[in-house]
């Protein structure tokens, strides 16, 4: 509630309200977080991200690019959760591999796409988080 009514951060979404379905993770202090399950007061002094912090106004990320080109979004309810998500995996394990990359999204329902596309983007924009 308090990132998308009282920071007007929309881009997260408000899914099941259990930390079931990933559509409202933000990343946390690097880690991927469910923000149904947490309290605005646990996030002080936190550095929160959310998918409106992945890219600046004017272009898409590579990450962002990557599901573009893959076609890895339909409604694009879950979208903003599995970017999150694949982000703040990206970042610790740019050599990700399909299977980890699954493994790490198989806590983020979507309905629409059945997944291949979006591993297939994840695995993609991984050049992207190497240094």
């Amino acid at each position: 509630d308090c990132i998308r009514h009282q920071l007007r951060q929309t881009g997260t979404h408000v899914g099941c309200e259990h930390g079931v379905c990933g559509a409202c993770t933000v990343i946390v202090n690097g880690a991927a977080v469910r923000s149904c399950l947490m309290l605005a007061v646990q996030a002080d002094g936190a550095t929160v991200t959310t998918v409106e912090g992945l890219s600046d106004e004017s272009k898409l990320s590579p990450l962002q690019a990557a599901f573009r080109k893959h076609h890895a979004l339909q409604c694009g309810f879950c979208t903003p959760g599995m970017l999150t998500t694949a982000h703040a995996l990206l970042t610790e394990e740019p050599d990700a591999d399909k299977a980890r990359i699954r493994e790490v999204l198989s806590g983020n329902l979507c309905r629409c796409t059945g997944y291949i596309p979006i591993v297939e983007a994840v695995y993609e924009a991984r050049s992207a988080y190497r240094k």
